[in-house]
């Protein structure tokens, strides 16, 4: 088993974290619980090969099988009915997480056009972080020769932070690219 970059500086965070923020215990520094990487379907709903190809690229990024979401609720206005696929999502746990965080953080960032980094307000109330990709193209698996068709991408990153400024300093301390 691979071990990444960012699991093994992990343990730094965790003695700067429980320095600056006083826990008497490591197991209370919050910890990074679940990457749920999320693509809505929308105006593509009856087109299964490009469907198909968004299943094969979300499999490719991730590294593991997605799932097809349905809508709990009919909404007229999105056209929408209950029991309908409306997106695809796959759920990171453990080294995978670890893996696609560090291709994140490390390549897919980078490579994207007019990077200048990423906002902090991301990171909400209770510690956990949201951010968008316009582009699947950014990441290193993904040929854009081979492919037809571009979809973004939303990403929620669950932390067991109790507040804002818990989320926020071991995001930073993860070097996420947080711009000033």
């Amino acid at each position: 088993m691979k071990i990444t970059p960012l699991k093994t500086k992990y343990k730094e965070i965790v003695s700067e974290m429980k320095k600056e923020f006083g826990y008497s215990n490591v197991m209370a520094v919050p910890i990074i619980q679940k990457v749920v990487v999320n693509v809505g379907i929308g105006k593509i709903n009856k087109e299964n090969d490009k469907i198909e190809e968004l299943l094969v690229a979300l499999e490719a990024i991730t590294g593991q099988k997605p799932v097809k979401t349905r809508a709990k609720n009919s909404i007229a206005g999105f056209k929408t009915r209950k029991g309908m696929e409306i997106g695809v999502k796959v759920t990171l746990r453990g080294e995978k997480m670890w893996s696609f965080l560090d291709r994140l953080i490390n390549v897919a960032f980078p490579r994207t056009r007019d990077f200048q980094g990423i906002k902090i307000s991301g990171v909400d109330e209770y510690g956990n972080f949201s951010v968008g990709i316009k582009e699947h193209l950014v990441f290193p698996e993904i040929s854009a020769e081979k492919t037809k068709n571009l979809f973004g991408l939303q990403m929620n990153i669950q932390t067991t932070a109790k507040n804002k400024k818990e989320g926020e300093r071991l995001f930073q301390l993860l070097k996420f690219p947080f711009y000033k």
